[in-house]
């Protein structure tokens, strides 16, 4: 999923600084999970707004909205009939769905989240990276442990000299991904078979070519 963390109130207060009624989107989908942008922060961060604003003389108006998705032009939709209404949409979606509303809509579309990166859940309250899209994926390679994300160097082939007891000299507390690897790796009874080869200069051009990625899918296309 997508995670993203709230960006701070006083940032927030000055972003929508210029504002007197706004729209305030959640997303029932990523960002929800992760505690950040869903119902329950919706009404959270209104009212915090609305006290903020408050104590310092100027009320401002908000209209309270959570859509499912805010990735999805069906859903950024559901709100066509009151958005002129107001003058902003604060969206504590990811960034893409603020970029999604900015697209639909011709008053300002701000962010009220700061997107963090493509993770899961570790324990309660606490995720990680795992994924950063790279548009190559070598996971069957690597015995299900990305290279990419978990090396703080993105090494295809590793480990790297700085590495020491399976710590990174990055952070003594991050781990070294290529020996999660290897660990990995040898727990599958693939070691043998597979660390001996050698991974080609990975071709960015699949995952970045200067322009906006797009998947397409002829068959679901109407």
């Amino acid at each position: 999923m997508i995670t993203a963390e709230i960006k701070p109130i006083e940032e927030i207060l000055e972003i929508i600084e210029p504002y007197d009624k706004i729209i305030l989107a959640g997303c029932k989908e990523c960002v929800a999970v992760c505690a950040a942008g869903g119902e329950k922060e919706v009404q959270f961060l209104a009212s915090a707004l609305r006290t903020a604003r408050k104590s310092n003389g100027r009320e401002v108006e908000i209209r309270e909205v959570t859509l499912q998705r805010q990735c999805d032009p069906e859903y950024v939709e559901q709100i066509r009939d009151f958005a002129g209404d107001y003058q902003a949409i604060l969206s504590i979606a990811c960034g893409v769905g603020v970029q999604y509303m900015a697209e639909h809509y011709t008053i300002p579309a701000v962010p009220g989240l700061n997107t963090a990166f493509m993770g899961g859940a570790v324990q309660q309250g606490v995720w990680s990276e795992k994924c950063q899209g790279c548009g190559n994926c070598v996971l069957h390679l690597t015995g299900g442990i990305c290279p990419i994300t978990r090396c703080s160097k993105s090494l295809l082939n590793g480990p790297c000299g700085g590495s020491s007891n399976g710590k990174c000299e990055v952070n003594p507390e991050i781990e070294c991904g290529w020996q999660l690897i290897i660990d990995r790796l040898k727990l599958l009874g693939e070691f043998e078979s597979r660390y001996a080869e050698l991974f080609p200069i990975k071709d960015w051009s699949t995952s970045r070519d200067g322009g906006l990625r797009k998947i397409v899918r002829e068959d679901l296309k109407q």
